[in-house]
């Protein structure tokens, strides 16, 4: 059984790699503007696979990739993750 001091770990390192996933997505970006060596974009979507919301909103507030058909999967992605966190929140709960 999961207890909630582990859930909170979970959410803290989840909300991490969210995190981390925004910010290289901001900084492809901005590569992108600079003419700069940038990230592939297979690795930016094993990324979005870690942390989908973070890329996600990257996405969108930075309007980067949105036009790349393989980058319609990314909300898809965090649809999946926002099912299995409500799932697991209510595991914990119960």
């Amino acid at each position: 059984m999961i207890s909630i001091p582990d859930f909170a770990l979970f959410f803290l390192i989840y909300t991490l790699f969210n995190g981390l996933a925004f910010l290289i997505f901001a900084s492809d970006k901005i590569k992108a503007g600079k003419n700069m060596a940038r990230i592939p974009e297979n690795q930016l979507l094993v990324l979005a696979l870690i942390g989908p919301f973070g890329a996600f909103a990257a996405m969108l507030i930075f309007r980067h990739k949105t036009r790349k058909l393989k980058f319609y999967v990314v909300p898809v992605i965090a649809l999946l993750h926002g099912v299995l966190i409500i799932r697991l929140f209510r595991y914990v709960m119960h």
